[in-house]
């Protein structure tokens, strides 16, 4: 279920500016976003307002919602150009964008931690402090794959548990997922967009330790506090060993990570055209060895890995289909806000646009987080990242405060609902299956709102670490 959310992250990622070269944003009228704007709503309210129906048919639902903006292409712009654009979304970009995510899943998905743990104040919190770190390496799903269930299972006998996965969504699962470009599915957007792959540690570290920090240290004080009012154990439970199995795909993500950078810095310069879609060569040999590698991981790890972890390829396969409509459904979207002042976002470009006209970062950051919040951080990091030009050099180099709020709105504010990013909802799911009562959405969003927002209120104008670094 949380893979549902995820999708939306593909979708962004691939309808590039190419895509909507074709259209004129500025002929075009705001209607042209319902489409888009109907299909990530769909997914958002879809698995609690109607679960029975999306389960059994969200493919249907969502390819009904890609042909609402698809079709009048086809017929006011004409198949060819229709194809075009089509083409380049699938080959040009959904496919590295998958193939990456499908490695990442794979190799995570066979690492299996296993042992005794008592679920302490100082253990809880070191264990959150640990997803947080690795989060930016086997991205915010892989850690929460590895890590969900041993969390659970220390904390089997705690009478309060429900704070715990709620501070480990929004470390795990987000906040810690933001220093590159495999942490977090908007910064992968941003990678394949020309965003240097190590720009995010360099630029967002110190912000990312700060609210790592602040949440891990409100987090003991709470975990502390509700402690003390729980009967106290008799006798400690259980003496096995911490063990890390399935060691073999801690080697691979060192070989996902290689391939990614070495993509990034080989330009052979071959490249070949398919329907107006240039393919590069460092691009195919990178999604090539993905592939290799999640193939060896698939026969170097045993089932029973696997199986502890809860592994299915339902997640893999409703990205697939959720990703392949998004990216349909966007194009009029990105085609509008090409067009600057001339096209019918021109309201929202001047809400993020100074006097003077240079970028309104606090804007950017804010109203990109919130937005990530409901309808997921990775097509909404996208809209952002066009908005403020989608010029990746400029937006690394003079622009680069703006690219920080971009990243940072995505990123951290993803962990404000269930729905923001990949893994929340996946981490509520297997709470809930493992009697777990967690909070509702609306509650849910309030704590997390409790926790994060003064935090960022803090940031956006503390002066010792700027929010937006030049």
């Amino acid at each position: 279920m949380g893979m549902r959310t995820t999708i939306i992250m593909l979708a962004a990622a691939f309808a590039t500016p190419a895509q909507a070269a074709s259209l004129d944003g500025s002929a075009l009228v705001w209607p042209w976003a319902l489409p888009f704007t109907g299909l990530l709503l769909t997914i958002a309210a879809g698995p609690t307002l109607f679960a029975g129906l999306w389960h059994a048919h969200y493919g249907k639902i969502a390819a009904l919602w890609a042909a609402l903006a698809f079709v009048p292409i086809v017929l006011i712009y004409g198949i060819a150009t229709a194809m075009e654009a089509l083409t380049h979304a699938l080959l040009g970009e959904f496919l590295s964008f998958i193939v990456v995510l499908f490695a990442l899943y794979t190799v995570a998905g066979g690492i299996v931690v296993t042992g005794s743990l008592r679920g302490t104040p100082l253990v809880n919190t070191a264990m959150l402090a640990f997803g947080a770190c690795i989060a930016s390496i086997v991205g915010t799903t892989g850690a929460a794959m590895i890590l969900i269930r041993p969390v659970i299972r220390a904390n089997a006998e705690r009478k309060h548990r429900a704070h715990v996965i709620v501070f480990f969504i929004i470390l795990v699962a987000n906040v810690g997922g933001a220093l590159t470009p495999l942490g977090d599915p908007p910064l992968f957007i941003g990678f394949l967009r020309g965003v240097d792959f190590f720009w995010p540690a360099r630029h967002l570290w110190l912000q990312t330790a700060i609210v790592v920090v602040l949440v891990l240290a409100i987090f003991l004080v709470v975990d502390a506090s509700l402690q003390r009012g729980e009967p106290t154990r008799a006798t400690e439970t259980g003496t096995e060993p911490l063990r890390v199995r399935g060691v073999v795909n801690l080697a691979l993500i060192v070989l996902v990570i290689c391939a990614t950078l070495l993509s990034a810095a080989w330009k052979p310069g071959v490249s070949f055209s398919l329907v107006g879609t240039k393919l590069e060569l460092q691009n195919l040999a990178r999604d090539g060895a993905l592939i290799v590698i999640a193939l060896f991981s698939l026969w170097l790890t045993p089932e029973e890995h696997r199986a502890a972890n809860g592994f299915t390829w339902e997640p893999i396969a409703e990205v697939a289909k959720l990703f392949a409509a998004i990216f349909v459904a966007i194009t009029p979207v990105l085609a509008m806000l090409q067009a600057g002042h001339r096209g019918p976002f021109a309201a929202l470009l001047t809400a993020v646009t100074m006097n003077d006209g240079q970028p309104h970062q606090v804007a950017y950051f804010w109203l990109s987080g919130i937005l990530s919040a409901f309808l997921d951080n990775a097509p909404t990091y996208l809209v952002f990242f066009e908005l403020a030009g989608g010029n990746a050099a400029e937006l690394m180099g003079p622009l680069a405060g703006t690219l920080a709020a971009i990243s940072m709105g995505a990123v951290y504010m993803g962990a404000l609902s269930y729905i923001g990013n990949a893994p929340n909802f996946m981490i509520y799911a297997i709470a809930e299956e493992r009697g777990i009562r967690m909070p509702s959405f609306l509650a849910y969003f309030a704590w997390a709102s409790l926790i994060l927002l003064p935090l960022f209120l803090l940031l956006t104008f503390l002066p010792i670490a700027p929010m937006f670094p030049d």
